[in-house]
């Protein structure tokens, strides 16, 4: 069986499209939508993500705000940006590039970034809502997640998706995401994690497998149901490589399969937060 591509960088090019037409309607009311980046410290990965951020709104014709502090600032170094990009107009949406150096308290702070200009969906008004089935910015690697399977024609509703981790940034949020009653939703999910001794038996009954547990070569082809729709979401780093959760070996059982390094969740990923930024600028304009 050959497991038909989960394509994110093509996708993600039409998400932009889209944009652009919006981001053109804003120009014409004056309004230049503006994203904000607070990392704290030099991870590697962390920088080079940042980076990408900021090329993707010089291509998209939005404004960045690139705020990079050293590894040792303190609570109140890092809150006085946030309150700094809290209190400019010019900043639509910004956010708190994770992880945080050990001494910072990532979450206190997290609670301090104004839940209308949060890009990520994570501040606990914005999950809250996401819980509610209630509008606002949705987790960006979810929301990717559900719009590359919904593009693709994957069936999700009814379906069984067992998502692989359980972390705030991709597998709680995506669970609530796909279990609510509505399109491209509706399905019964399972979360199982690392803690669990052995995942196989969960993983061979989803019809929709999403791997986000950070763990090299976690899923293998004999852990996976033929035909079932696989999302590689999740990495790790190591001696300067970056290394997939989902074995290669996967695409010769699947029916369906995103990159597993590169071109399927990253790019929606980074579509989502412009796709965020956006809105943010037109719920601003709106709210005059």
């Amino acid at each position: 069986m050959a497991a038909s591509k989960l394509d994110g960088e093509a996708l993600a090019g039409r998400v932009k499209a889209g944009l652009a037409e919006r981001i053109a309607a804003l120009a014409e009311r004056g309004v230049t939508p503006g994203l904000g980046t607070v990392l704290v410290g030099d991870d590697g990965p962390s920088a080079n993500y940042v980076a990408m951020k900021h090329r993707d709104c010089a291509e998209m014709g939005l404004v960045s705000f690139d705020e990079h502090l050293p590894a040792d600032a303190s609570a109140d170094d890092v809150l006085a940006v946030v309150e700094r990009f809290n209190s400019d107009p010019a900043v639509d949406a910004y956010l708190l590039q994770y992880p945080f150096p050990a001494h910072l308290d990532y979450a206190a702070i997290q609670l301090r970034v104004d839940p209308a200009k949060d890009v990520d969906g994570l501040h606990p008004v914005n999950l809250g809502r996401l819980m509610m089935g209630a509008p606002g910015p949705l987790p960006c690697t979810p929301a990717g997640i559900q719009a590359l399977l919904a593009h693709h024609e994957v069936p999700i509703e009814g379906r069984h998706v067992v998502i692989v981790g359980r972390g705030l940034t991709i597998g709680r949020p995506l669970s609530n995401l796909l279990s609510r009653k509505e399109r491209h939703a509706n399905a019964a999910v399972t979360v199982v994690h690392t803690g669990v001794a052995d995942l196989a038996p969960f993983t061979r009954t989803a019809d929709v497998l999403v791997a986000a547990a950070g763990s090299p070569g976690l899923i293998s082809a004999d852990m996976v149901k033929p035909g079932a729709a696989v999302v590689a979401a999740g990495v790790s780093f190591h001696d300067g490589q970056i290394l997939s959760d989902v074995d290669k070996d996967v695409a010769d059982v699947a029916g369906w399969i995103t990159p597993r390094l590169s071109g399927g969740v990253g790019p929606m990923t980074r579509a989502m937060l412009l796709a965020n930024t956006v809105q943010a600028a037109e719920r601003h304009l709106a709210a005059g």
